[in-house]
């Protein structure tokens, strides 16, 4: 299978990410989401990662950040806070690489179960959580503010 447009040859690695990457961090999500309200500023990024029990990871290829995931773990569960993988490197794996490796570090830090907030109308995400073992637990109405309307949140577990 060829690689999509613009994402590098070779196979990602996924690092852990510290508060140098708050910049970087921002800059994934605002092009993974664009510039709606799930889209933090890096300063909002330095303040998630200095708090304990939360993980960040990036993924690159040679030097081309690809994605990232955020989660944070208390009290036994834990949360997956932000995913997303650059539209060229979409549909090869990454986004279900990244969520087992949070998953596994998140589980590190005590969480037995995991949670996490999607967009109802979001079916690539959905796929992806649903192949990586999370189901639907609850719905918030309107959760989530669109120019076309709101658009209810699923939240997801994973045991």
């Amino acid at each position: 299978m060829s690689r999509p447009t613009g994402a590098p040859a070779g196979h990602p690695a996924v690092r852990r990410a510290g508060v140098a990457h708050a910049a970087l961090l921002a800059a994934l999500q605002a092009d993974a989401f664009g510039d709606g309200p799930t889209v933090w500023p890096a300063d909002v990024w330095t303040e998630w990662l200095a708090v304990p029990g939360v993980v960040a990871l990036i993924a690159r290829c040679d030097t081309v950040p690809l994605g990232f995931a955020l989660g944070r773990a208390a009290g036994g569960e834990g949360e997956v806070l932000s995913l997303a993988v650059a539209v060229p490197a979409r549909r090869r794996g990454l986004g279900r690489s990244l969520l087992a490796r949070l998953a596994a570090e998140l589980a590190d830090f005590g969480a037995a179960r995991l949670f996490l907030e999607v967009a109802a109308d979001n079916a690539g995400a959905l796929a992806l959580y649903g192949d990586g073992g999370f189901r639907p637990v609850g719905r918030r109405k309107g959760y989530y503010q669109r120019p076309g309307g709101p658009v209810d949140a699923l939240v997801l577990e994973r045991r």
